[in-house]
């Protein structure tokens, strides 16, 4: 076992930047799902750091500043809609999410089905163009089906 991770609830954490954070934080919680942990406001209604939580999963995001930090990324909409990575949330009910993401007002990118690797899923666009991957699919629980069955 590598000692360079950190045995801890959540060793990867995407970082966002949004344009409108505030609004973003909120279609991110009442659209897929996710648990406002905590949030630091920033000046003139920014948001400095915001954590929010997804089961046992988080994502950090802020508002996109002029920094150091913030000339190393590009909004969606600086690109051309491109983007160089993008989440997956493992749910429940894939079905379910697609219809709140139809309501928010958010685009579906690849439509609602059933995966050949197994799981049912769709891929989407946040309102700021961030491509967010949804489905049944859970690779932890595979990967450990096959770990009990390989030391069998």
């Amino acid at each position: 076992m590598s000692s360079i991770p950190k045995q801890t609830l959540c060793g990867v954490i995407p970082c966002l930047r949004y344009r409108d954070a505030p609004a973003a934080i909120e279609w991110l919680r009442d659209t897929l799902g996710f648990t406002v942990q905590f949030v630091v406001p920033g000046e003139g209604g920014a948001v400095a750091h915001a954590q929010l939580t997804f089961g046992n999963s988080m994502i950090m995001l802020g508002s996109a500043f002029d920094t150091e930090y913030g000339r190393l990324l590009r909004q969606p909409s600086e690109t051309g809609g491109f983007v160089t990575q993008s989440a997956y949330l493992v749910v429940n009910n894939a079905d379910l999410v697609y219809g709140r993401v139809l309501e928010a007002g958010g685009r579906i990118l690849l439509d609602i089905k059933d995966e050949d690797y197994g799981g049912r899923g769709f891929t989407c666009r946040d309102p700021e163009g961030h491509v967010w991957s949804i489905g049944t699919y859970d690779p932890c629980a595979q990967s450990a089906a096959t770990n009990a069955a390989s030391a069998t």
